[in-house]
């Protein structure tokens, strides 16, 4: 139990200063001055934010569900702490070894739409509803995706268990070479999943009506907040596991350790941030076309061709 609360807390920490990086980065693209002034070099900028979400008042709507509409905030900040007990560090360094873990993240995270439709429909507000069906509507579609996305890197690695599945990659390649087009699609499937932008619809923070969560203020909405960073992370770190190698060196001469996992899992959720300052959001019906008439075709059709040539081998 210690050793999870460590880990849960590690996150949080992670996910705080992780919110300072994206600020600064986005700064630095857009040529803007960033967080500065709270702290050194603002680096306390996000518990300045914490701080100001815990102090305000807590608005619930006159005819919401009460106890439903506080539960799902905790609800889906839960769901996305709990993947974490499942993600290894290194061939070492991990909370749970499962020989289905990869299997287990993907259905605990699948949970989170539950989340996002219940706070919409427990405000009582049809903006925050149909705001909830929007992103329901939105993750169901690249689940599916995710899904078959990750069933090649499974068939390559004969597991489902994420420390064999990179131990496979240092006895041959990593997947990222043979899985070039998985790679790519996974990555913008992961965009979508974590409602960042293009594809931050659910949310469309530029707009006047937020969606799921504009009856939330003070500290539920920062649990939403805090489960979207958080996704973003594990995501992260999911996809250098199943793709670029995990806790695996890139050469001979440097060591494997937990270190190249962070190296790895801090240039994706740099690619993400990179995307979010350079790209503008897609119309919905862009979104859904996406999804349903080009990525699901496509990923369907690569994984029976990956399990056509391993067949063969």
């Amino acid at each position: 139990m210690i050793t999870i609360l460590i880990t849960i807390i590690s996150s949080l920490l992670g996910i705080a200063f992780f919110t300072i990086a994206e600020r600064k980065l986005l700064a630095s693209i857009q040529r803007r001055r960033g967080p500065n002034m709270t702290g050194f070099w603002g680096i306390l900028q996000a518990f300045a934010d914490g701080l100001k979400l815990l102090l305000k008042e807590l608005i619930i709507p006159t005819r919401a569900n009460w106890i439903l509409f506080l539960f799902f905030p905790l609800f889906t900040l839960v769901v996305a702490l709990v993947i974490w007990v499942f993600i290894p560090f290194s061939d070492l360094n991990y909370l749970t070894n499962f020989d289905y873990s990869l299997l287990w993240i993907y259905a605990i995270s699948s949970l989170g739409v539950y989340g996002i439709i219940g706070a919409g429909w427990s405000s009582n507000s049809k903006y925050a509803f149909l705001g909830g069906l929007r992103s329901a509507a939105q993750l169901i579609s690249y689940e599916i995706s995710v899904a078959l996305l990750l069933l090649p890197v499974a068939a390559c690695s004969n597991s489902f268990n994420l420390i064999e599945i990179v131990a496979k990659q240092k006895i041959s390649v990593w997947y990222c070479v043979p899985l070039l087009p998985t790679t790519v699609v996974f990555f913008i499937s992961v965009l979508a999943e974590t409602n960042r932008s293009p594809f931050d619809l659910p949310e469309a923070e530029a707009e006047i009506v937020a969606g799921y969560n504009v009856e939330y203020s003070s500290m539920t909405f920062a649990m939403f907040f805090l489960a979207e960073y958080s996704n973003m992370l594990w995501l992260s770190v999911l996809t250098s596991i199943c793709f670029f190698g995990g806790w695996l060196s890139p050469t001979s001469y440097f060591e494997d350790g937990y270190i190249w996992l962070i190296i790895k899992t801090l240039v994706v959720s740099f690619l993400i941030i990179k995307v979010r300052a350079n790209y503008p959001r897609y119309r919905y019906d862009q979104l859904m076309h996406l999804g349903w008439k080009i990525f699901l075709p496509f990923t369907l059709g690569y994984f029976i061709f990956v399990v056509g040539i391993l067949s063969l081998i």
